[in-house]
């Protein structure tokens, strides 16, 4: 099978690890294949996203909510990054809780994020190309967030003073934000 499906702490978080067929011309890999993605629980893509970053960049937390909450299934085409899940679904046994991978090139993993997180990464080599595979489009009057360093949260990032963008520095509190699942 070219896809490995690993359970995080959070069992709806998803670590794909994608296979690479290596020969002495370099590689080959499947990224996606919507039949084996549906068997491991993920829903259908319907919008690519791709972002560029530097170093001490951090973008998140973010979500969209209902009727256009998405899932995400999140790469790195270049560089390495820490990614962050937050389970905002009210009534899961994680509600509040955190999950966070270092995604990478090298490696060649990806995360699933369902609907019902939030998502944000930090940005840890010196640039970051990063794609987003989303199962819902982008409706900028369904888009929340939180603020990344939300103490209830304690979320463990690695930049202690990150690059954010003025609407990320004015994201809510977790538990000023009522809009969850």
């Amino acid at each position: 099978m070219p896809f490995e499906f690993e359970k995080l702490e959070i069992p709806d978080v998803i670590l794909i690890k994608a296979k690479k067929f290596e020969d002495s011309r370099g590689f080959f890999a499947e990224l996606y294949k919507e039949d084996v993605f549906s068997q491991a629980g993920i829903a259908p893509i319907k919008q690519i996203n791709f972002s560029k970053s530097s170093k001490g960049v951090l973008r998140g937390l973010h979500f969209q909510l209902n009727p256009y909450a998405q899932g995400k299934i999140v790469r790195v085409v270049s560089g390495k990054i820490f990614d962050v899940a937050v389970d905002l679904r009210k009534n899961s046994k994680t509600f509040g809780q955190w999950v966070g991978v270092c995604l990478e090139r090298e490696v060649f993993n990806m995360l699933y994020v369902p609907e019902g997180f939030a998502h944000g990464f930090e940005v840890l080599s010196d640039i970051v190309e990063f794609e987003y595979l989303c199962t819902q489009v982008y409706a900028p009057k369904y888009e929340s967030g939180i603020i990344y360093n939300d103490p209830s949260l304690n979320i463990a990032w690695n930049t202690k003073n990150p690059i954010l963008s003025d609407k990320d520095l004015k994201l809510p509190s977790f538990s000023k934000n009522e809009k969850y699942f």
